[in-house]
């Protein structure tokens, strides 16, 4: 009976050995970690705003449509991403060898854009205010043009001469 009674306790410490091997099993899931980079911006200034030869006492404006005096910026950048234009505006232009100024003005419709749908069609639905742009898409074949009229107003003793003064496009990512 000592055989028996020892068999049975054996085979009840077998069982209680196989029952918490089986209830301490673990069980494992893996998720990943991702992210998307987007490629940096590019940003690049194509053209002068040019106002050419100007008459004292005369305002003088540059459309954002006269392509071959705008100003014009280009931005590069992942397709579809929005971005905010801030734009750094000058009140004058400087002249370049005398301490005289020339006024500088930019209206609520001076800038335009045009997002690589084609065709200048943005003439005016791309039409934005430079000092307070809205948020705006980079087109989707990545690239976006940015377009800026102005008005010059020389007095009538404005001193002749060159005149010239920045203006700084800053191109932010939106989130």
């Amino acid at each position: 009976m000592c055989k028996r009674a020892f068999k049975l306790g054996a085979l009840v410490v077998l069982c209680l050995c196989l029952w918490a091997a089986g209830s301490s099993a673990q069980e494992v899931a893996i998720i990943q970690a991702t992210a998307n980079v987007v490629t940096g911006l590019g940003l690049a200034g194509n053209n002068n705003l040019q106002f050419g030869d100007v008459t004292p006492g005369v305002d003088k404006s540059v459309d954002k449509t006269s392509l071959a005096f705008a100003g014009e910026f280009f931005v590069t950048g992942d397709p579809l991403q929005s971005v905010t234009l801030t734009f750094d505006l000058p009140a004058a232009l400087d002249h370049a060898t005398v301490p005289a100024t020339l006024p500088i003005t930019f209206s609520n419709t001076d800038a335009s854009y045009e997002d690589g749908t084609g065709g200048g069609q943005e003439f005016p639905a791309g039409e934005f205010n430079p000092a307070a742009p809205d948020p705006i898409a980079i087109g989707a074949d990545g690239t976006l043009s940015i377009w800026i009229g102005g008005t010059v107003m020389p007095n009538i003793a404005q001193i002749g001469g060159s005149y010239a003064a920045d203006i700084m496009l800053t191109v932010a990512l939106n989130n």
